[in-house]
């Protein structure tokens, strides 16, 4: 399940590694975001890797949409579910990021313009 989420970051964590049980190094840093809706909601998302990285572009404070997979699994009965971002950018329209997430109104093409005038050639029945 992919999603989007845009917020203000409200805190970032420092990074944790470890090595794998497969001898395998991994880093993995989790930072909080505030929601903008109505009923603004807290969420601390994960980030492995190197995509930890383009988490040092950003200072609290900083608005961002951040593509999101949600994913839940099992464990001695119970349930624990992972909120891990697979991409992170600044949000707003003003933004120049590789993303490409700023405002797209300006490259669209403009709508083509249709008169009222002799409905004699217009062939359709109405």
């Amino acid at each position: 399940m992919a999603l989007d989420i845009t917020g203000k970051i409200l805190q970032i964590m420092p990074p944790t590694s470890g090595t794998s049980k497969a001898g395998k190094d991994w880093v993995k840093q989790e930072f909080v975001i505030e929601t903008q809706e109505t009923y603004p909601k807290k969420v601390c998302i994960s980030l492995m890797g190197d995509k930890t990285q383009e988490l040092s572009k950003f200072a609290p404070g900083s608005e961002v949409k951040v593509s999101l997979n949600l994913e839940s699994r099992e464990y001695n009965g119970k349930w624990y579910t992972n909120v891990n971002a697979w991409r992170i950018e600044a949000a707003g329209n003003g933004s120049s990021n590789a993303g490409g997430a700023g405002n797209d109104m300006d490259s669209m093409p403009e709508a083509p313009a249709y008169s009222s005038g002799d409905s004699s050639t217009d062939d359709l029945p109405f």
